[in-house]
């Protein structure tokens, strides 16, 4: 169906923000979605909604931890934490001022990583109690200045994390904020009396000259319980400036916690159902923390061991497949089109197949509702952030566009990262904001594609070699082989055969069976082939097609990667290190196989042409007719 002709839409006012709403932005912990108005008297609460069956699965392996949230079987939120990509958002460090920009009103800080972080002026100076925000940021900073600051925001991209000041440290009920004197408290906690009652505890206990924010889990906890929280983040705070005197800047003074103990610390509570984690030695740690932290919810974490992969049981691998194309289809037929920018994201909806069965503004009402609470469900699972602009489908009653907004506002609620949503514009789109903290889920699991240099997103290497991995095991299981020998494109067959061998050497503890894997040009970036499964032996002859001693004819097809001088031909996707032929690229040159190893090859050029070419047999290479001496392998196993 196509779309109507564009109408404008009503402008709503944005809402306007109160002390709560700023005490939990500058301690940059969760908030409730904070959506506009939907008329201007419009202020009692929403209804409850009913209770949904909530499960966290926990993915776990040895370089990779994953979180995916899960309400009434529909993943909802994502989490990935990587060994070799540090997580910094929540970590707190002693840095030194590298730059003062009065042109900017800010100041880069040497934390010692990577990036300098960027500290803007009204973040500079928390522990100025009367502070003026119109100060310079030359009259608050000097270079070579070395001050204490939190990162808020993670480096994306080309920019370096987003730092400040004011240190907030969140507990499992309570956030400490040392420089600030604000009392706040959820607005997720609905009950009034509660927010009072808790809003008294946080008054009667909070430390001089340091406010607290009281958090949504805290809901029905008692005044001994905060209490507790707050000690240990206090003994928190005082490590910190310990380590903040003795320790010379550019240091870490404090690590966030790792994905395990977050989960625990900041999803565990009541509204969760169960707990799933599919490794041991992880699931016996989670117990250990939810003993500490929360005792009495320890018995929702369970141990999966099944045979089949914990995401992949629960769909989860398929939702993110989904999670990273730009359309997504809606149940009555209409679908949404997603298009992300460093700053800017924009979501149009459509009807697509929906053709409705009444009349036309019945059917664009029901797709733009069913739109409403997807898209807020695709902003929490994808992490959207920065500007969001929505193209709902147009409509002229006014009752129906507030019924839209009513529905995109109720799906908000269930969102933890601060929203704030600011009306129509005068071309009818709708306006929003999202608390940037981290990339995106876009941008995590996917690299830019070099086809078409950023126009479009591929699965990365490190995703594709996991997925190709776990087929492997599958296999291996299925048959009962003792080896198997695949085929996948070289730069995923590199990923799954690792430095040296290392994460095949990995594969192999893990399923105590032979693993040969060879790079093939012709194999599409995300397939696998499954070239033979047997013993041991007749595995490893198809996967060897070369031995030490043999002579042959090969087509030097480029360079070595890491060493120039040598050159690099391949057989039936086996790869031979030709040493010094690094000049003969698109040459045939005639070798002798030096060494002959599971994964490649080592050969030299040898001038004695004319002896290798008795009782020559043919060996196709990559398309090029080649000849081999067919001398018996050596008896010695590779």
């Amino acid at each position: 169906m196509t779309r109507r002709k564009r109408r404008r839409w009503g402008i709503l006012p944005a809402e306007s923000m109160d002390s709560m709403g700023a005490a939990n932005r500058d301690a940059g912990v969760e908030s409730p979605g904070a959506a506009a108005s939907l008329n201007q008297d419009d202020s009692a609460p929403l209804a409850p909604e009913p209770k949904v069956f909530k499960e966290l699965l926990v993915n776990y392996e040895p370089h990779e931890s994953r979180l995916a949230i899960l309400e009434a079987g529909q993943l909802v939120e994502f989490y990935i934490e990587r060994d070799d990509e540090e997580q910094s958002a929540g970590n707190i460090y002693k840095g030194k001022v590298e730059n003062v920009l009065p042109g900017m009103r800010a100041a880069f800080v040497n934390l010692g990583l990577e990036k300098n972080g960027f500290l803007y002026v009204d973040d500079a100076h928390a522990e100025e109690r009367d502070h003026k925000k119109s100060r310079p940021i030359q009259d608050v900073l000097k270079v070579g200045q070395e001050i204490v600051v939190q990162i808020v925001k993670e480096a994306i991209g080309n920019k370096g994390a987003r730092v400040t000041t004011n240190i907030s440290l969140p507990g499992r009920y309570l956030v400490l904020t040392p420089y600030s004197e604000t009392i706040g408290v959820s607005r997720r906690i609905d009950s009034e009396r509660e927010r009072e009652r808790l809003r008294s505890i946080a008054e009667k206990i909070r430390p001089k000259g340091m406010g607290l924010i009281v958090r949504t889990v805290a809901e029905g906890a008692s005044q001994k319980a905060l209490i507790r929280d707050l000690a240990y983040l206090r003994r928190m705070w005082t490590r910190i400036k310990h380590k903040a005197r003795v320790m010379r800047a550019p240091a870490l003074l404090h690590r966030e916690a790792s994905l395990i103990a977050r989960t625990i610390r900041d999803h565990l509570d009541e509204s969760v159902d169960r707990f799933v984690i599919d490794d041991e030695q992880a699931f016996y740690r989670a117990r250990e923390i939810a003993e500490t932290i929360s005792p009495a919810l320890k018995h929702r974490i369970e141990l999966d061991n099944g045979t089949v992969p914990l995401f992949e049981l629960r769909g989860v691998e398929a939702e993110l497949d989904r999670a990273v194309k730009r359309r997504v289809w809606l149940k009555c037929g209409g679908y949404l089109v997603i298009d992300e920018t460093e700053a800017l994201t924009v979501i149009d909806v459509n009807t697509g197949k929906n053709v409705g069965s009444t009349d036309l503004s019945d059917t664009v009402l029901a797709t733009n509702k069913e739109a409403a609470i997807e898209i807020a469900r695709q902003l929490r699972l994808r992490d959207i952030s920065g500007i969001v602009i929505i193209d709902f489908i147009d409509m002229e009653n006014e009752e129906d566009q507030a019924e839209v907004l009513k529905t995109f506002q109720r799906a908000l609620r269930h969102d933890r990262t601060r929203v704030t949503v600011l009306g129509l514009t005068r071309l009818g789109l709708l306006e929003m904001t999202r608390k940037k903290v981290r990339e995106s889920l876009l941008n995590q699991l996917t690299r830019v594609c070099p086809q078409c240099d950023g126009r479009g997103h591929v699965l990365s290497e490190e995703v594709i070699a996991r997925r190709l991995r776990q087929r492997i095991v599958e296999r291996l299981k299925e048959s009962g082989a003792e080896a198997i020998l695949a085929e996948a494109n070289p730069a995923i067959a590199s990923h799954l055969i690792g430095p040296g061998g290392t994460n095949l050497k990995e594969l192999e503890r893990n399923t105590g069976r032979a693993v040969f894997v060879r790079g093939a040009q012709d194999c599409e970036m995300e397939e696998i082939k499954i070239i033979k499964v047997g013993t041991r032996e007749e595995v490893e002859r198809l996967a060897l097609p070369v031995h030490e001693g043999q002579r042959l004819d090969v087509l030097v097809q480029e360079r070595h990667a890491s060493n120039a001088k040598d050159g690099i031909a391949r057989l039936e996707g086996y790869v031979v290190d030709i040493e010094s032929a690094g000049d003969k690229v698109g040459e045939v040159v005639h070798v002798e196989i030096v060494r002959a190893l599971r994964t490649f090859a080592t050969a030299r050029i040898v001038d004695d042409h004319e002896d290798s070419l008795i009782d020559l047999a043919p060996v196709s290479l990559d398309g090029v007719e080649t000849y081999s001496n067919m001398l018996p392998p050596p008896c010695s196993e590779v």
